[in-house]
């Protein structure tokens, strides 16, 4: 057995290293042994081990009835039970102390693997408990490693994954850099709990805000929605519980103050702040900004906004690769089309086209060019690369997590692209 100082060693690292309180590990090592030792040697259900709590040092003993006129296995004469109570009598029940070296090695292995065991869930528990309750928190962790695109990061005494498709594009990391992010998920399975981390759900911009301004913060400033493009653009409504504070001043703060430290955590990543309205016409316009509409008419019945931009704005109203109305669009939850209100001469009909026109187009083009399907062809357009040339420009890295496709059908695409572009050039 082990001496008092080294258990105490054991149990000291196990309340360090994995955070399983003292009480627990004692419990653990108490049920463990007094398992094993039924299983592997001859005593009753009445077999007890304790640990001293101060000294730990581990006592064990069974129960045995006394009888002067019954005899057999596990019962006691009146005369041997007096070696361990002095006053015992026939039909009594006495307490025998057992010797710990008996429970041999296959016992003393088995106590050691289902106390192994038992540590394990407690800690997987405790990690499981102390994370439950912080999901949509923003958590500061270290890199621990990389493998593939996800990335480990080390929380205290936990550990939690950064996916690739949660990362922002561009983002890389070494072991030891700091990264915040916002806590998405907090699952507990058989291989223990799974805490998986976001820096590019439209969530993460909403926390950074409570972070940040103390209006959100106290509920007098309310982040209605948000609508984001992760690493490149995000559009932000707010609006204000109290008539005397202005909800995007609150939010921009003295000189962009407060935007600016966000901007600076989302990587440089643009930010639209927008005043949220019930009435879905000013809504619909501030969330098209910088675009000034001339005209926006509402259709409730198809809960569709068309909205009109001089010709010379019809770029800006769109965006690039449809970028701002497709945020605004989503941001209201209404569908937005866009046309200009100049004349229109025959010959440039493309460039009045309504941008959910433009879109389907280059969806439909795509997807015959790459075959693909149309899911996957629209992930292309919405993600900004619009034609194979535009695709082999950029690396296959950075094209996989902006479009969030698995890497054999990246692979696909980049060899139909090449294919398309080798053809042209010939």
């Amino acid at each position: 057995m082990a001496t008092n100082a080294e258990f105490a060693a054991v149990i000291g690292y196990l309340e360090r290293e994995r955070g399983v309180d003292r009480e627990t590990i004692l419990q653990a090592i108490e049920g463990s042994v007094e398992q094993a030792a039924r299983k592997n040697t001859k005593v009753s259900a009445d077999f007890t081990v304790r640990i001293d709590r101060k000294t730990l040092e581990i006592q064990a003993w069974d129960i045995y009835p006394v009888s002067d006129s019954e005899r057999g296995p596990g019962i006691l004469t009146v005369e041997q039970a007096r070696r361990f109570d002095p006053e015992a009598k026939d039909g009594d029940t006495v307490k025998v102390p057992f010797p710990a070296a008996r429970l041999g090695r296959i016992a003393a292995q088995t106590a050691k693997q289902t106390i192994m065991q038992k540590i394990r869930d407690a800690a997987r528990s405790n990690v499981y408990n102390a994370y439950k309750d912080r999901v949509g928190d923003i958590v500061t962790g270290t890199v621990k490693l990389m493998a593939r695109k996800d990335v480990y990061v080390e929380l205290g005494k936990t550990e939690a994954v950064l996916p690739a498709k949660e990362r922002l594009p561009g983002e890389d990391y070494n072991t030891g850099d700091v990264v915040r992010a916002y806590v998405l998920r907090v699952q507990n399975d058989s291989s223990g709990p799974a805490i998986t981390l976001s820096r590019a759900c439209p969530e993460f911009v909403k926390a950074l805000f409570r972070l940040e301004v103390a209006e959100v913060a106290d509920g007098v400033v309310e982040v209605v929605g948000v609508a984001r493009d992760p690493g490149r653009r995000s559009k932000v409504a707010v609006r204000s519980l109290d008539p005397s504070v202005e909800p995007v001043g609150a939010c921009v703060g003295i000189r962009g103050s407060r935007v600016k430290n966000i901007v600076r955590e989302l990587n440089n990543e643009k930010l639209d702040i927008v005043r949220y309205s019930d009435d879905p016409e000013l809504y619909v316009r501030e969330a098209l900004k910088p675009a000034e509409p001339t005209t926006l008419e509402v259709d409730e019945e198809n809960h569709a906004v068309h909205a009109t931009v001089p010709a010379d704005k019809l770029s800006l109203a769109i965006g690039r690769a449809g970028q701002n109305v497709r945020l605004a669009s989503k941001l209201t939850g209404w569908k937005i089309s866009i046309d200009t209100d100049a004349p229109v001469a025959i010959g440039a009909l493309d460039d009045v086209q309504t941008f959910e026109n433009k879109r389907d187009e280059m969806i439909h083009r795509l997807a015959e060019q790459l075959e693909v399907t149309r899911a996957v062809a629209e992930r292309l357009v919405d993600a900004g690369f619009h034609s194979p040339e535009g695709i082999l420009e950029a690396e296959q890295a950075y094209f996989q997590v902006a479009t969030g496709l698995d890497e054999e059908t990246v692979a696909d695409i980049y060899g139909h692209a090449q294919a398309i572009v080798d053809a042209k050039e010939e």
